[in-house]
């Protein structure tokens, strides 16, 4: 059994009074800043793996 669209538009309309728009904004807000420090942390993960892994050279000496 799905949920009808005035169901829907019920628990939505009860959320905004709940929480208020502020509330909500800010949070997805909050949600995006981390969403930005995950993606920061992993990409100097990745740097910190490239720096410690030694490269090959692969010069001849003559």
């Amino acid at each position: 059994m799905s949920p009808g669209i005035w169901q829907i538009v019920i628990v939505v309309a009860l959320v905004i009074l709940l929480f208020g728009r502020g509330k909500i904004s800010q949070l997805m807000g909050d949600v995006a800043k981390g969403i930005k420090s995950f993606k920061h942390g992993m990409s100097s993960t990745d740097e910190i793996e490239e720096k410690e892994t030694p490269k090959d050279n692969n010069k001849s000496e003559s």
